[in-house]
């Protein structure tokens, strides 16, 4: 997993994001990805990517005992302490890849945006499952397939610069793809929807919820929010381990 989040011009125009700035209220995918958490009092919780911390914050106000954040970038670790530092979470700088995922050792995992970045997702599956204790759940938003395997990961527009429409290549071709993201080039892994679920499947999973994030009304008058419904560009996902 490369980590272009430590670049200092990416972090820049990262910071300025509504969901960088304003936590999991700025998030378009909030008002799905919430009701998907199990009750979380007196539960472990991880956090694979967790990035500036929102949701280890929230899983500690939900009653949360234990809670672990991790992520390959130090600047995310370092804003993660600074903004939502509790008492029960511990932040830690570590690719989830390089994670030792010790057994049975968590009633919940939850990874939101950071699973389009792994190129063997199989396997964190595998150790997400293994980590899991029995009956723990395994949450997770990731960039839908849609998404990544856009060409640029953009529309094509018109001449007035309107976004005509959403093209797609290389489905069924799984791998890095490359774009343009926040002025910086990114590296990103491009999984179709077989690979994902059934990955889940293979490995043990009993899928409860499968969702497409699409924007809720209050975020219509949002700039290009609107154009956001004519493609899916999450995928958000709860399985357990029975």
């Amino acid at each position: 997993m490369k980590n272009e989040y430590d670049d200092a011009q990416f972090f820049e125009e990262y910071a300025k994001m509504p969901r960088s700035r304003n936590g999991l209220s700025a998030a378009g995918e909030w008002h799905q990805l919430k009701p998907l958490f199990p009750p979380l009092e007196g539960k472990t919780v991880l956090d694979l990517g967790c990035g500036y911390g929102w949701h280890c914050k929230f899983a500690a106000e939900q009653g949360a005992v234990q809670v672990l954040g991790i992520d390959l970038s130090q600047k995310m670790i370092a804003e993660a302490k600074e903004r939502n530092a509790k008492e029960q979470i511990e932040y830690r700088v570590c690719g989830m890849e390089e994670y030792e995922f010790p057994e049975n050792m968590w009633d919940c995992v939850v990874s939101n945006l950071a699973l389009h970045y792994i190129g063997n997702i199989e396997e964190i599956f595998h150790k997400v499952y293994r980590t899991l204790k029995t009956g723990g759940v395994f949450i997770f938003n990731m960039e839908h397939p849609v998404f990544t395997a856009g060409v640029g990961q953009d529309w094509i527009y018109t001449e007035d610069g309107k976004p005509q429409y959403w093209p797609v290549d290389d489905y069924f071709i799984p791998g890095e793809r490359s774009t343009c993201f926040l002025g910086c080039n990114v590296v990103k892994q491009h999984h179709t929807l077989t690979q994902i679920l059934m990955g889940l499947l293979h490995h043990g999973f009993v899928i409860e919820a499968v969702e497409e994030a699409k924007p809720p009304k209050e975020m219509m008058g949002i700039p290009g929010m609107k154009d956001e419904l004519r493609r899916p560009m999450m995928l958000l996902v709860k399985a357990n381990k029975k």
